[in-house]
């Protein structure tokens, strides 16, 4: 019976983290990069197949010409539930295409993360692999960057054998206003029982860059 009900507590808890950088936050991206240091603030509102609830999170990004390094970390409590899941990760993002003269950027991104125990559910581990693709639009005064991200993501709960995996996508934007500025984001992933999780983000940046290279 004891099994059964840890059995039963993980698939539940399977279904419910969706994550990137950090558990309940989208997948956040800027396939252009730059080069510079970059502090996020972030707001993460997962729907009802998550279990809906908050998400609040940080982030800090250094970019070294086409390689962005990027850390999390974010607290998230589902709806009705009596803790929080704190978790921190990063992400590795290397752009393959794009730079001062291409309005094109497409970029390799890795992203793990970990969630701490809680509500009697184990601690999980997250790792994604996938890509991204921005445009960057012309505009007077502003730098907006739209972008679609796409990866899979394997989940690992501590204590229980095997993975699961399911393909997610993103869909967002950032906003730039000189150093100031707030990015959105849409993050949608199929759990594979029937439901599709999904979080709708939004926060604000600093940005310390420097221009873009070649």
């Amino acid at each position: 019976m004891k099994r059964m009900l840890a059995a039963l507590a993980a698939a539940a808890f399977m279904v419910a983290p969706l994550a990137a950088q950090s558990f309940g936050m989208p997948n956040w991206s800027s396939p252009k990069g730059g080069t510079g240091i970059t502090i996020s603030g972030d707001l993460g509102l997962p729907n009802s197949d998550l279990g809906k609830g908050t998400a609040f999170g940080a982030r800090g990004s250094i970019g070294l010409a086409n390689i962005n390094l990027m850390a999390a970390v974010a607290s998230w409590k589902p709806k009705g539930a009596t803790d929080s899941y704190t978790s921190v990760g990063g992400q590795a993002a290397f752009r393959v295409i794009g730079g001062s003269l291409i309005p094109v950027s497409v970029s390799l991104q890795v992203n793990a993360a970990r969630a701490s125990a809680a509500n009697t559910n184990p601690a999980q581990t997250r790792i994604g692999l996938g890509g991204a693709v921005s445009v960057n639009v012309p505009t007077p005064g502003l730098s907006i960057e739209p972008y679609l991200a796409v990866n899979n993501r394997w989940y690992k709960l501590s204590g229980i054998s095997g993975t699961t995996s399911n393909v997610g996508w993103t869909l967002g934007a950032n906003v730039g206003l000189g150093m100031l500025g707030f990015h959105l984001a849409y993050d949608s992933e199929n759990t594979g029982s029937g439901t599709t999780g999904g979080i709708f983000g939004i926060g604000v940046h600093v940005a310390l860059k420097a221009p873009i290279g070649m």
